[in-house]
């Protein structure tokens, strides 16, 4: 069921070219609020036109079932059955060799200036990032809503467990990069940094009118950095495109801390295949030791199983 939702606009967490210290404003503010959002001005390498086309084309072949990577209608988390038939509401694994568009989709991933923000979110060297993931959340064949929740902890968890989980570090940066207008993330600042209160443990999956939650409104091309432990949910129009690249990036400190959040999304069946081939040669570069850390990755971690398979 999709409810309407009734939210309050902030502004504090917006980055700018005219920022002083960007990198560093941008820490403080995913840190204080569970999320930044940055200017297209800070990304001037990204075709947006180019990325829109081919997002589209993505967008396109995954409702005729010409791509089988898809996230379906109702299902809100892995595994996504390939069956478009009942719609769907996001497209997986833009970086996939087989996809015609993937080099493009690379150069966005692996944008050295982007890559900069995701290191200083994290907290990490450059050198640290490994390869994560890379899909795209799209306009929805029928109203749709993803639930309150916190993308590694359970509705299930205890006060206690909450903290226990929110004390450690992320050990990764999770963004959204709109190619349109994008008002879909609605979440509550800083709740990452704390349990759930009375009122949002005792609240309803879909709760429209949560206490203190904003919406998140993005400009095409600007791009949205948020802890993936906000708490938060997605409302998405039917009636509104919407071509968002959805992807995370991860440091060689987490181990194996990240797996079941990235291997649950099927990337380690193929991410070897890919020798991006058409980059030039200092992207090509990272872009290897990148995607090899993400294989190794997958090799030590077996069955990460999922984290909720059947909702």
């Amino acid at each position: 069921m999709v409810t309407q939702v009734i939210t309050t606009t902030t502004t504090t967490s917006s980055i700018s070219a005219s920022t002083p210290n960007p990198y560093k404003a941008a820490k403080e503010a995913l840190d204080r609020d569970g999320f930044v959002i940055l200017s297209a001005s800070l990304f001037p390498s990204f075709d947006l036109d180019a990325l829109q086309t081919a997002a589209s084309h993505m967008a396109t072949a995954a409702r005729s079932g010409k791509w089988p990577y898809i996230r379906t209608l109702p299902k809100q988390f892995p595994p996504w059955p390939q069956d478009p038939s009942q719609g769907i509401w996001g497209v997986q694994h833009l970086l996939h060799p087989s996809n015609p568009s993937h080099s493009l989709f690379a150069q966005s991933y692996f944008d050295p200036e982007l890559l900069r923000y995701a290191a200083a979110l994290i907290g990490c060297a450059d050198d640290d990032l490994t390869m994560e993931l890379y899909n795209m959340l799209v306009r929805p064949d029928a109203d749709f809503a993803l639930r309150w929740h916190r993308d590694d902890i359970p509705a299930s968890a205890t006060a206690a467990e909450e903290l226990q989980r929110l004390s450690r570090p992320g050990y990764h940066a999770q963004w959204n990069l709109a190619l349109y207008d994008d008002s879909s993330l609605v979440l509550v600042p800083g709740s990452h940094k704390r349990a759930r209160t009375d009122a949002e443990r005792d609240a309803e999956p879909y709760e429209p009118n949560m206490p203190g939650q904003i919406t998140v409104h993005l400009k095409a091309g600007q791009v949205a950095f948020y802890n993936n432990n906000i708490l938060h949910r997605g409302v998405y129009d039917s009636k509104k495109e919407r071509l968002t690249l959805h992807g995370s990036i991860g440091t060689v400190a987490a181990g194996g801390e990240r797996a079941r959040n990235v291997l649950q999304h099927g990337v380690g069946e193929w991410a070897k295949e890919d020798d991006f081939g058409e980059l030039e040669p200092e992207m090509r570069a990272r872009a290897t030791w990148m995607r090899e850390r993400l294989v190794k990755l997958g090799s030590q971690s077996g069955d990460v199983g999922f984290f909720s398979k059947d909702e």
